[in-house]
């Protein structure tokens, strides 16, 4: 497991623009709502290494296939990102929005447009107002100024800028989602930079939401992939709010170079783990923020005879419904627990598993047990909650991330398109 316990790392203030030779900014573009950010643009003064991960839905959306296209050469400059507006299940007029996005902040930022890659999030089957997004797009590369990567701003205006980014793709989040650590090496520092959006519609089958990592490491194309994947497979995709996996999920991660290092060795272990740790920490955010939530869910599993048992029971459980709103409800119900583990076609034995809620043991060999109910009740009123089960079939463990499911998540998604 990741863990930041005398980590070589720490954290900084920055958000994606935090890396060497890479800028970010937000504008308010009226797409759906009017004094909201809702257009985001991150730029890299030199082309980056690129890679990216992709929701699992049949069904994707417009830019999220453009995108698929464009990282063809695992090549990019730029991120065009809308919030307001999902750009999905629209026909051709969808296709060319995305296209006519790429298109613009290309022309601005004097980049070739398969340089640039698009993301939106917001209501599906609506066409994009795209004479509104193209104006945004404009006056995010207008922001940048004359010098194009904002090289005239200041360190606070650098920060403030990426800022307006991180809020330019929220939809229903309450919570900003942006983080940006260093890692000193033996020839200089690394930077990581990041930001996140998600609420509702969150399910684990790729990223479950819209992300943006960017790093001045040195990587090569390959590199980059696999830590990624390794790092959403421990990080987003351990993480449930409503069991939806959206047609616009993606995780996209830019590393241009400009530091000069190349980790390698224990530094390149270093690294790898600062990707995760910082994926984590976003994806937790996620659950923290889920539409409606007043809990946040921690469910580990040990003792399982392989990581993917593992993620599958923490997962199963982090999605069940009735665990959700037991959690809600402050109920030590832990047979929905052992329920929700059963079903999720993982190996193990229920009649060695144990169950704990908090500090408080519920079950053991897969048999209720004496416990206070005002020792469980005073765990389940806390804000945090961690549910976690031993199962004694293996070593592998994993820790997924949920919340629970309230009377206002019906309310926001009852009247969500309109």
């Amino acid at each position: 497991m990741c863990s930041e316990k005398n980590s070589p790392w720490k954290w900084i203030d920055g958000g994606v623009g935090a890396p060497q030779g890479f800028q970010a900014t937000g504008t308010m573009a009226e797409i759906k709502y009017k004094d909201k950010y809702d257009v985001a643009l991150i730029y890299s003064r030199v082309p980056a290494q690129a890679a990216g991960v992709f929701t699992r839905n049949k069904v994707k959306a417009h830019p999220l296939l453009l995108t698929q296209k464009h990282l063809a050469n695992s090549l990019a400059q730029a991120i065009v990102a809308n919030s307001g507006n999902a750009n999905a299940c629209v026909g051709e007029p969808g296709d060319r929005a995305a296209e006519v996005m790429a298109k613009i902040a290309a022309s601005e930022l004097g980049l070739k447009a398969e340089d640039v890659l698009v993301a939106s999030t917001g209501v599906i089957g609506v066409e994009m107002p795209v004479e509104r997004v193209t104006q945004g797009i404009t006056k995010a590369a207008q922001d940048f100024g004359a010098t194009k990567g904002g090289q005239s701003w200041t360190a606070q205006e650098k920060i403030e800028h990426a800022h307006q980014a991180a809020l330019a793709i929220m939809t229903t989040d309450t919570l900003v989602k942006e983080f940006a650590c260093e890692l000193p090496c033996r020839n200089g520092v690394i930077h990581l930079g990041g930001i996140a959006k998600g609420s509702g519609m969150i399910h684990p089958n790729m990223g479950t939401m819209l992300g943006f990592l960017t790093t001045d490491a040195k990587l090569s194309a390959a590199q980059l992939q696999e830590l990624l994947r390794q790092s959403v497979d421990v990080s987003f995709n351990m993480v449930t709010v409503d069991g939806d996996t959206s047609t616009n999920d993606m995780v996209l991660f830019l590393a241009n170079g400009e530091s000069g290092v190349t980790p390698e060795g224990e530094e390149w272990a270093a690294f790898q783990e600062m990707v995760k740790v910082f994926c984590i920490r976003l994806a937790k955010e996620i659950a923290r923020d889920g539409e409606g939530a007043t809990k946040f869910l921690e469910v580990q599993v040990t003792g399982a005879e392989s990581s993917e048992d593992a993620r599958r029971i923490a997962k199963s459980i982090c999605g069940s419904s009735l665990v959700k709103t037991a959690m809600f409800g402050e109920d030590a119900n832990w047979g929905r627990i052992l329920c929700a583990a059963g079903y999720s076609e993982a190996r193990f034995d229920p009649a060695k598993v144990t169950i704990y809620l908090g500090d408080v043991q519920v079950a053991k060999n897969g048999k209720g047990v004496n416990f206070s109910e005002e020792e469980a009740k005073a765990v389940l009123s806390q804000k945090d909650i961690k549910i976690s089960l031993l199962l004694e079939d293996g070593e592998a463990e994993a820790t997924a991330w949920g919340c629970d499911l309230t009377h206002e998540y019906v309310t926001i998604n009852g009247d969500y398109r309109t």
